[in-house]
């Protein structure tokens, strides 16, 4: 799933903060108004899980004030 709009260029890391590996332009997504790449798909996907579930638990914990992810 390609995040339409979102150029390689434009990435805020060089190396996936998962594997250590060059990030891939088919790999991006914007978090907190940052393009961040990754190396692989399922790089980028796991790390829009883990901040889905972050960002829950900051919600239920009403720690959330004035966070976004956008």
């Amino acid at each position: 799933m390609t995040t339409p709009g979102l150029n390689i260029e434009d990435a805020i890391n060089t190396v996936c903060p998962w594997s250590g590996k060059p990030i891939a332009a088919d790999s991006l997504t914007r978090y907190r108004g940052a393009v961040v790449g990754f190396c692989n798909p399922g790089c980028r996907d796991k790390f829009e899980r883990a901040v889905t579930a972050f960002d829950a638990a900051l919600s239920d914990a009403g720690l959330d004030e004035g966070m976004s992810s956008e």
